[in-house]
């Protein structure tokens, strides 16, 4: 028996019809040639042969009386044909119809008297560019189990990179024994838990104090509620926006996905982290979608952005995360000065929270903690608080690193990882974006009454991105003239498409059309302007 740490429990305590905790992926997947039969099949094989590598998928919830500490994992042994499914789209479905049945699928909460996960296998999509068949899996499992990267950990030990699979040890006979611990028992272990929490807890405090008085200190002198002056300081409060309200039970799903290689190109060029251009291009379409409606706040909107507490190596599966707050820059209509302005709140929020990340807390006492949590989640839904009361952020942006190579599941080949992430009271939106392979992958899941139109922000994260790209590299000339925008633009993207073998001849190539097609029209003014006149009839 392990009990659940503060933090795990809290996303069973806080779960409402309205809130559900699992995370998750939308997966794209492409069947190897010659394939027969029904991909959930072999799935529910494979997943068979790798619960021995992922203990996550063969434990459940173990409550203690009276609900009145945090539950404990046991042991158990799934049902692998009630938790891998079957669910059919209309032949020949593409992705509209399929992030229409996730978004239906995400408002459904989990049996909690199984293991804490579920898979969704589609039929019926249309095949790929190439013919070949494809299948869509998604994935739910309860965030009460994992963190983000605790589900990279996950997916390392189900997939893998060949189509051929791994060896892996073989799973002990499953007991037929019935889980049951005695009251005595359980309450002796609970208290002692909670008295070891307490203790640490004392001894750590003046460390902990002394931590939060330097961190709150460098806070408070970037802020722009307290100073008074504009800039990249994330401590303030978020403007009121559409996004800031209750949520219901629906859920609306969008993905997108951009080219990580040009990503990186970009960000080398502008001393840019992805984690940065993943916040520039989230801020420029939240900037172009509520401008459009007449919607966007004179002020910067604030993102939510949860940080990792894990150690290096750790692949355990709890939470270890914790949460901060970035600046979007969403006010700024200048495309490099908001770049500037988020890569400036980033570094000021990584300065910010690198101090804390020891202190931090996973996991508290929880006596008594249950009855409290599951009664203020309750209220405050009910009460519809979040509609009234001031917001610190107005979404949440996540950013989890994945593998860099592509991946295999049960021999079929993994084209896209789209994350599902959770929707809360107060912030209507969560984009979550996890690198795979050569791209990356964003999952856009909102509250399908605050925002409908998810699928046009999805489109617009892929115009911010041309937006990105047509941006000047530092020392390049800033010429607003068409051909020379659009010749540029050209440029960055004939050599983010290239090896860095290939670039600098790509590069060459092309800084040489530039120079004759800026220089025709001064070097041949009659040419130029028969030019002009031709392109004014």
């Amino acid at each position: 028996m392990q009990q659940l740490s503060g933090l795990d429990a809290t996303f069973l305590h806080i779960e409402t019809a309205q809130m559900p905790m699992h995370v998750g992926a939308l997966q794209i997947i492409e069947l190897p040639a010659g394939f027969k039969g029904r991909f959930v099949v072999a799935l529910r094989k494979h997943i068979a042969q790798r619960l021995s590598a992922a203990p996550v998928l063969s434990r459940r919830l173990w409550w203690m009386p009276l609900n009145i500490a945090n539950p404990a994992w046991v042991d158990a042994e799934p049902d692998l044909r009630q938790h891998i499914v079957q669910a059919k789209l209309p032949r020949g479905a593409g992705q509209a119809e399929l992030e229409a049945q996730v978004g239906a699928l995400h408002s459904e909460l989990l049996d909690r008297d199984r293991p804490l996960w579920k898979m969704h296998v589609f039929e019926g999509l249309a095949a790929g560019a190439n013919g070949a068949r494809r299948v869509a899996l998604y994935t739910q499992l309860h965030h009460a189990a994992v963190d983000g990267q605790g589900a990279v950990a996950l997916a390392n030990a189900i997939l893998d990179l060949a189509p051929g699979g791994r060896a892996v040890a073989a799973r002990a006979a499953p007991s037929d024994r019935v889980f049951k611990l005695e009251m005595t028992e359980m309450l002796r272990g609970v208290l002692g838990n909670q008295a070891q929490k307490v203790a640490q807890i004392l001894r750590e405090l003046p460390a902990t104090v002394g931590t939060l008085k330097d961190a709150a200190a460098k806070a408070l002198s970037q802020s722009w509620l307290l100073s008074g002056v504009q800039g990249s300081g994330n401590l303030t409060l978020a403007p009121r926006t559409p996004l800031n309200v209750s949520v219901g039970e629906g859920r609306a799903f969008a993905a997108v996905t951009l080219p990580l290689p040009e990503l990186k190109d970009i960000g080398r060029a502008h001393e840019a982290t992805i984690n940065d251009l993943v916040l520039m291009v989230c801020s420029t379409a939240l900037r172009r979608f509520y401008g459009s409606r007449r919607l966007l706040p004179r002020k910067s909107m604030v993102a939510a952005v949860p940080i990792t507490l894990r150690a290096q190596g750790d692949t355990r599966a709890d939470n270890q995360a914790s949460m901060s707050l970035v600046s979007l820059g969403t006010n700024i209509a200048d495309t490099r000065r908001r770049l500037q302005h988020v890569q400036a709140a980033n570094r000021a929020m990584k300065s910010t929270m690198g101090g804390l990340k020891s202190v931090l807390p996973a996991d508290y006492p929880s006596l008594g903690v249950p009855w409290l949590l599951e009664a203020a989640a309750a209220l405050y839904g009910k009460a519809r608080v979040a509609d009234r009361i001031p917001q610190l952020a107005n979404l949440v942006i996540s950013n989890v690193p994945g593998p860099p190579v592509a991946l295999y599941l049960a021999g079929a080949r993994v084209l896209t990882n789209y994350p599902t992430s959770i929707v809360v009271h107060g912030l209507a939106l969560n984009i979550t974006v996890q690198s795979y392979d050569q791209s990356l992958d964003f999952g856009l899941m909102a509250d399908a009454q605050a925002l409908p139109e998810v699928r046009e922000l999805a489109d617009a994260i892929r115009i911010a991105f041309d937006d990105l790209r047509a941006l000047p590299r530092p020392g390049e000339p800033d010429d607003d003239s068409p051909a020379q925008s659009l010749v540029g633009q050209a440029r960055r993207r004939l050599t983010g498409a290239v090896g860095e073998a290939a670039r600098k001849v790509v590069g060459s190539a092309v800084d040489h059309a530039v120079a004759q097609v800026t220089r025709w029209p001064r070097a041949n003014p009659k040419g130029g302007a028969a030019a002009k006149s031709r392109g004014g009839r």
